[in-house]
């Protein structure tokens, strides 16, 4: 359940490594960083009950934040959703997958919407692919282990663009989370800043 996976560890931008891939830097840049997760994602979905100031406020930042960038770091820590998916030891090039959920509070941030949950009420969402190269003296299985150690972090640039919500399993209440476009994202050693993997959307 989301409310189970409520814990994500997010930093500003201003703790991110500046040498990075340029466009990814350029759309980093170019997006307004958050503070916190939870504190967003408690602003753009609102849990306001019959409080009608509440809701005014929820939907004037929702108004607000609907197709503008965002930038957020995901800390190593609470980086549960990337796995390794293949490896090229001819090139030596390698692809992550990454289930694009990220959440805080009683919400989430998805890449597109979920349309189905699956048996243990969890919403379902396709793969995305990050692609990365070996670093020198490397291998497979040294990308594989700094995923299962947990040394890599995310830092992701996405666009909001509305709610999503799915019935919690056994139908009587709903799971509501944001519908985002990832626009970026970056997997870097959290300790040295070195880039692992990079997204671009197309």
């Amino acid at each position: 359940m989301i409310r189970a996976l409520a814990f994500a560890g997010i930093l500003t931008a201003g703790l991110a490594w500046a040498d990075v891939d340029p466009k990814f830097a350029k759309l980093r840049d170019s997006a307004e960083a958050i503070e916190g997760l939870g504190n967003f994602l408690d602003k753009y979905v609102g849990d306001c009950g019959t409080d009608v100031d509440c809701k005014k406020n929820t939907e004037t930042f929702r108004s607000a934040a609907n197709g503008k960038k965002f930038y957020m770091i995901i800390t190593e820590d609470s980086v549960n959703n990337l796995q390794m998916a293949s490896y090229d030891p001819g090139s030596q090039t390698f692809v992550m997958n990454l289930t694009p959920f990220f959440p805080a509070s009683s919400s989430a941030i998805t890449g597109g919407a979920p349309t189905r949950t699956d048996a243990n009420g969890n919403p379902v969402l396709p793969f995305m692919s990050i692609k990365g190269t070996v670093a020198e003296g490397g291998n497979a299985q040294s990308v594989a282990r700094m995923i299962s150690t947990k040394t890599l972090r995310l830092q992701i640039v996405f666009s909001p663009q509305g709610l999503w919500s799915l019935p919690k399993k056994g139908g009587k209440e709903k799971i509501t989370g944001v519908k985002a476009h990832i626009d970026a994202i970056l997997v870097s050693v959290g300790r040295t800043g070195e880039q692992v993997g990079l997204y671009l959307a197309k």
